[in-house]
């Protein structure tokens, strides 16, 4: 996530300096890292995590444009029926990883808008600061670990049931 390039496909490169300038990005310091020194998601800190979420995104979307790109350029239609079972086999498994990754996406979204509307940073359960490490770690977390591990056990509890 830390390059300034996406590949979009083999012929194709994201300049995600551009996606971000496009979109109106905010000027960090390259060497900039949030810090529990300074004051819970100020303008900087913002601007960190919304460059990281569209970054992300960015590399995203470019690999799933070359998916798409592979997928146009290269009918499957192999002459041999194990072959041919192969490479459906492997195309289900790709398609399902982006299938994967359209849903990490709509989650991004969604911690973009939370960034619009003064809410990210803050775990949707107890109100309390999200640690800047989890956010680091995974920046679309909507909740503290101690939320998350109360709502996974839950989870898990119900499940059993």
């Amino acid at each position: 996530m830390s390059d300034t390039k996406v590949r979009g496909s083999r012929s194709d490169i994201l300049d995600t300096d551009a996606v971000l300038a496009a979109l109106g990005e905010v000027d960090l310091p390259p060497d900039y890292r949030p810090s529990e020194d300074e004051p819970f998601m100020n303008p900087n800190q913002l601007a960190y995590f919304k460059r990281r979420l569209l970054l992300w995104k960015a590399e995203l979307l470019g690999e799933a444009k070359a998916t798409l790109d592979q997928l146009k350029a290269e009918p499957l239609q192999e002459p041999d029926a194990t072959d041919r079972a192969s490479s459906e086999t492997d195309w289900a498994i790709e398609l399902r990883a982006r299938d994967r990754q359209r849903k990490l996406i709509a989650k991004i979204d969604a911690a973009l808008e939370r960034i619009e509307t003064g809410e990210y940073g803050w775990c949707e359960i107890s109100g309390e600061p999200i640690s800047l490490a989890r956010l680091e770690a995974r920046p679309i977390a909507t909740m503290t670990l101690e939320a998350q591990e109360r709502h996974e056990r839950t989870e898990r509890i119900s499940r059993d049931d």
